[in-house]
């Protein structure tokens, strides 16, 4: 990077208190992570289980980790309480009277449905994958112990080079994951085919690389019970590392987290805080823990295959399947207390890779929209100036040249967080880039959906010979 210092490690934790104020109930390092150490501690809260904030304190050595972040804790959701709501939380925050068409997990101090919530529906949830068979089985032991009355497992082999991840499967995992694979490249693509093999109402969708919380796929889906009119929900990520600069400095920008306070995204009633809506689509969450009702991601066409990672468009995939759904008249509900673990990349060069993919995902996804339902174009260009200038903000440096200042996790939103000039270019020329490489995975696909058709036709010629000269 450059003679900065780079950023100390942190320890991730979860702390558990009986109430804001209260007493300590349970302190311990995050899923499958080292034992905190004396430095700096990267902590989520959690109040009788429920996630509520995250803090970052210094643990000098003697000390109680949990004593010291508790105190901080204490302070955190002190301010909390008092801090405004914004439009989308407070429409997801609606009456007794209107909680038969969205009731809240949130209602309840241990994060579960109130009394009388209908049961989670019948549930599918993909795992895309290619070639990373150590980090699956991770994140498949961890969706197999999920607190979900009724769910299957699919996983999808994406283009694979190696017959490793179909030996994990059906060696590993028999009768308890299903294995399909699709040898097209592409994150789409592969989502695609997971939501054509799924059975279930509704159809989760995480990545390889994380760990969910045991009761990460209830609370993603018991919403679509209570709201015949929700089409997607999505939920919180958090670092489950923070060990390298990259890791850090990911996280310091923001990282996937989108807050701790449930909101509601509804197109018969636009958020008047949110002037760019519906086309904010990384404010409402991320790829990486996502679920929708599947009559409604099929009616919006599902995701566009030439987006994604994996194609040339870099990413986009999930914005694109966000608004496509939302566009269709379905409401999206986020809520952090469905909680996934995400293990960031851990160097440099994946940082610089991710922050020019980023860009790119977010134009590729916009021009995507476009040619696929041309009649948002007006719409788009009625919000196109706050929405350049929207850009220029999020992806503006902030803190030192190449370091990012102190490198401390930020709260998603801030804009406080610290972003290196080098990697604020990179995210402007992916942006520009981005059309571009929609254009060409589009073209990709279309060529590939020729070829395809060809060998199908050569083949059923040849059954036909076949048959003829019998």
């Amino acid at each position: 990077m450059s003679s900065t210092p780079a950023p100390r490690p942190l320890s991730v934790a979860e702390l558990d208190l009986d109430a804001p104020d209260g007493p300590v109930l349970g302190f311990r390092p995050a899923p499958g992570g080292p034992a905190v150490v004396p430095g700096d501690v990267y902590a989520l809260v959690r109040l009788r289980g429920r996630p509520a904030a995250t803090v970052v304190g210094t643990v000098a050595e003697g000390e109680d980790p949990a004593e010291v972040l508790a105190a901080l804790a204490r302070r955190r959701l002190s301010e909390t309480a008092t801090a405004p709501r914004s439009d989308a939380e407070r429409r997801a925050e609606r009456p007794a009277s209107a909680r038969r068409e969205g009731a809240r997990t949130e209602d309840r101090a241990d994060g579960r449905a109130p009394a009388g919530t209908p049961a989670p529906p019948r549930t599918s949830v993909v795992v895309a994958t290619r070639e990373r068979p150590e980090q699956l089985a991770r994140a498949l032991d961890s969706l197999l112990a999920q607190d979900h009355p009724d769910f299957e497992l699919i996983v999808v082999d994406n283009a694979p080079r190696t017959s490793d991840t179909h030996e994990l499967v059906t060696r590993t995992y028999t009768d308890r994951v299903r294995y399909v694979r699709e040898d097209t490249p592409g994150l789409a693509t592969a989502h695609n085919t997971g939501l054509a093999a799924a059975e279930g109402a509704v159809v989760a969708f995480t990545d390889d690389d994380v760990i969910a919380d045991p009761h990460w796929l209830t609370a993603l889906t018991e919403p679509f019970a209570a709201d015949p009119g929700l089409g997607c929900v999505t939920g919180l990520i958090l670092p489950a590392r923070l060990r390298t600069p990259a890791q850090i400095l990911l996280e310091s920008h923001g990282g996937f987290a989108k807050g701790f306070a449930p909101r509601v995204y509804d197109p018969a009633h636009p958020p008047a805080d949110e002037p760019l809506f519906p086309f904010t689509a990384g404010s409402f969450g991320s790829g990486a823990n996502m679920a929708f009702r599947a009559a409604a991601l099929r009616r919006a066409g599902g995701f566009d295959p030439a987006t994604g990672t994996g194609t040339a468009a870099k990413g986009g995939d999930d914005l694109y399947a966000f608004v496509a759904v939302l566009s269709a008249g379905f409401r999206l509900r986020y809520t952090s207390q469905a909680l996934v673990w995400h293990h960031h990349r851990d160097t440099w060069q994946d940082l610089r890779n991710q922050a020019y993919g980023y860009g790119a995902g977010l134009t590729a996804y916009l021009t995507a929209t476009l040619v696929r339902s041309p009649r948002l174009l007006p719409a788009l260009l009625a919000r196109l100036p706050r929405g350049l200038a929207h850009a220029r903000t999020i992806t503006a440096r902030r803190g030192d040249e190449d370091g990012g200042g102190d490198g401390v996790p930020g709260e998603h939103g801030t804009q406080r967080h610290p972003w290196p000039r080098s990697l604020s270019r990179l995210e402007r020329r992916g942006m520009l880039y981005g059309p571009i490489g929609y254009a060409k995975a589009r073209a990709t696909a279309r060529s590939a959906a020729r070829s395809a058709a060809r060998s199908a036709a050569r083949g059923q010629a040849r059954r036909e010979k076949g048959a003829t000269a019998r």
